[in-house]
């Protein structure tokens, strides 16, 4: 007498649907952590241009005792990181004193995608001072702006 044996092939519905609630659940938390990855990683590029836009500043005021504009200090106005995800602009302002031309603040603004950063716009100026700085709820979100 010969057995009737059922042969199994394939997945039923109810596996099928398992599965694919769990690549769910970690698609919804890996996304999210990419793009914060992303934008950690691209802010590097504005933070290096406005560093070298503050030296080169420096560098400019050493010699005429008074700080310029990007075009004085040999940079496009406005200014595009190397990358193109920031783009900077300098505000040349006098002092609390009234001495003209003696304070600056370059300001780096996300182009494109990097617009929506949690940090929003990267400032440094020519006291050193760099914003949002660690105390700004964004650093806490996405990880230190600067």
């Amino acid at each position: 007498m010969k057995k009737l044996v059922r042969q199994v092939r394939g997945f039923s519905l109810i596996e099928l649907m398992i599965v694919l609630a769990i690549i769910a659940i970690l698609a919804a938390i890996a996304i999210p952590a990419y793009g914060r990855y992303a934008f950690r990683a691209r802010r590097v590029d504005g933070q290096e241009l406005l560093l070298r836009i503050a030296n080169a500043q420096e560098r400019y005021y050493a010699i005429h005792n008074a700080y310029g504009g990007l075009t004085d200090i040999d940079y496009a106005d406005p200014a595009i990181s190397e990358k193109g995800y920031y783009s900077v602009t300098v505000n040349v302002s006098a002092d609390p004193a009234g001495n003209a031309s003696a304070a600056f603040v370059a300001k780096a603004t996300g182009v494109g995608g990097q617009a929506q950063d949690v940090c929003g716009p990267l400032t440094i100026d020519s006291a050193g001072v760099k914003t949002p700085g660690p105390a700004s709820a964004a650093s806490t979100s996405n990880g230190s702006c600067w």
